[in-house]
C-alpha cells in the first residue's frame, strides 16, 4: 500500500476534522455549518470555491495547465435524523442527529485530496471537488445537477466513495455495471366500508382485501421478474383498524421495491398496481396506488471501473482489491451523477469496528447504527486514492 507522505503528515488534521464535523451533523439541506468548514478550508489552501449548488452544496475548483478536461470527485456531506449512543468526545452534540454513514469521513477524505492536489498535484485540467448536501432521502446529487454542475463546470467524468463496513479496513470493493439498487416506495390504501366485526357481511372489508393484495405481490418476484434479476418487494408497514370488534374503513400498506435496472422497477411497479386494482375489485373493494421512485440504480460505467480499479491496483495491491464486489440493494444518490456522466463508485472497507474508541455504544459498526463510528485510519487511504485518480486521469500528454 503506497499513500503518499504529505497526507499521512495531515492525517492528524484531518482527523481532527472528521471528528468536528461528526460532532456537529446536520441534515439535508442543513448543511450550513459543515459548508462553511469545507468553504473556509479550500479557500485557506487557496482553492477557489462556489457555493450555492443544491442549496449549501459546495464545489472547489483546482486547475492546472492548459488542458480543458477536467475530472469530478465527490463527497457527500449531511447526517441522518437518529441519535447517536456513543459517548466518546467527538459523539453528536445534537440531539436526534448523527453522522451514522460516515459522510464526515468522506468529506475529511476529500478534502484532504484537494489540499494535497492544490499544493502538489502533477496534471494537466482541472478537478472540480464536490461537496453534495442531501444524500440521505434528499436527491442532494439531482438537485446540484439541476442547479447546473455539470452545465457550468463541465466534466469529462465523475467518482464516488463510500465506506463501507464489513470489507476489512483499506480494503476496496466495486463492480462494473449495477452496484447499488433503486430505491422506491409505495403507499397503498384500501378503501372499503366498514361494520360491527360481529356482522361482517354488512362490511367491504379492507383488511382481509389488504392480506389478499399483500399475499399475491409476493408473486411478482418469484413468477413476473426474470430470476437473473435481482429485485425485492418488501412491505414494512400495515396499518388499520382501532378495536377488536369493528371492521374499519381503509387499511393501507407501505413498503420499498429495490431493483438493479429500470426496465425491471417498471414491470414490478405496472403488476403490484394491476394486482392491487382488481384483488380489491373482486372484493368490491377500492384501491389508492402510490408509487414513487427515490433513488435510481446505481450502475457504474465498465470503462471508468476498469480504471478505477487500474489505479486501486497501482496504488494499494490487487490483494487489496475486489473488482467483483457483491452489489448491494441499498441505495445512493449518486446515481443521478451517473446518469449524466460516465463515472465509477467504489467502496473502501471500513473493518468491523475495532477502530472505535472507548465510549462507543454496544451495536454494532454498521452504516446506519447509533454506535457507528468511521474508521479514522482511512482518512490518508481515500484521500491517496483520490489524488492518484485525478492524477492519472488527467496526466499530461
Amino acid at each position: 500500500m503506497k499513500l503518499i507522505d504529505p497526507i499521512v503528515q495531515f492525517h492528524a488534521e484531518l482527523q481532527q476534522i472528521r471528528r468536528d464535523i461528526h460532532a456537529h451533523p446536520e441534515l439535508c439541506y442543513e448543511e450550513v455549518r459543515t459548508a462553511d468548514v469545507v468553504a473556509q478550508k479550500l479557500t485557506e489552501w487557496g482553492i477557489p470555491v462556489v457555493r450555492g449548488l443544491g442549496v449549501t452544496g459546495v464545489v472547489g475548483i483546482i486547475k492546472k495547465g492548459d488542458s480543458p478536461r477536467a475530472i469530478g470527485l465527490r463527497a457527500d456531506m449531511d447526517a441522518l435524523p437518529m441519535s447517536e449512543i456513543n459517548t466518546f468526545d467527538h459523539a453528536s452534540r445534537h440531539p436526534g442527529k448523527m453522522h451514522a454513514c460516515g459522510h464526515d469521513g468522506h468529506t475529511a477524505m476529500l478534502l484532504g485530496a484537494a489540499r494535497y492536489l492544490a499544493q502538489h498535484g502533477q496534471f494537466d485540467g482541472t478537478v472540480y471537488v464536490i461537496f453534495q448536501p442531501a444524500e440521505e432521502g434528499g436527491r442532494g446529487a439531482e438537485r446540484m445537477i439541476q442547479d447546473g454542475l455539470f452545465d457550468k463546470y463541465p466534466m469529462d467524468a465523475v467518482f464516488g466513495m463510500h465506506n463501507w463496513p464489513g470489507i476489512p479496513a483499506g480494503h476496496f470493493g466495486v463492480t462494473p455495471g449495477p452496484q447499488m439498487a433503486s430505491s422506491n416506495e409505495f403507499h397503498v390504501t384500501v378503501k372499503g366500508r366498514g361494520s360491527h366485526a360481529a356482522q361482517p357481511h354488512k362490511a367491504i372489508d379492507p383488511v382481509m382485501t389488504a392480506v389478499h393484495i399483500a399475499q399475491a405481490w409476493q408473486s411478482i418476484v418469484s413468477r413476473n421478474v426474470n430470476p437473473n434479476d435481482p429485485a425485492v418487494v418488501s412491505i414494512t408497514q400495515i396499518h388499520t383498524g382501532s378495536a377488536t370488534n369493528v371492521l374499519p374503513d381503509e387499511a393501507m400498506m407501505v413498503g420499498t421495491v429495490r431493483t438493479f435496472s429500470l426496465p425491471v422497477l417498471d414491470l414490478i411497479e405496472r403488476r403490484m398496481q394491476e394486482i392491487a386494482e382488481h384483488t380489491a375489485a373482486a372484493f368490491d373493494a377500492t384501491v389508492d396506488f402510490r408509487f414513487n421512485r427515490n433513488y435510481p440504480p446505481l450502475i457504474n460505467h465498465p470503462e471508468e471501473t476498469a480504471f478505477a480499479v487500474e489505479v486501486l491496483t497501482e496504488q494499494f495491491g490487487a490483494d487489496h482489491v475486489d473488482a467483483r464486489t457483491e452489489p448491494t440493494m441499498g441505495a445512493e444518490d449518486f446515481a443521478f451523477m451517473l446518469q449524466h456522466k460516465p463515472g465509477c463508485y467504489v467502496f473502501l472497507g471500513n473493518g468491523d469496528g475495532g477502530h472505535r474508541d472507548q465510549g462507543h455504544g454496544l451495536g454494532p459498526c454498521n452504516l446506519h447504527n447509533p454506535s457507528y463510528d468511521f474508521n479514522d485510519d482511512l482518512l490518508p487511504i481515500g484521500a491517496t486514492y483520490w489524488v492518484r485518480l485525478a492524477e492519472k486521469f488527467l496526466q499530461p500528454k
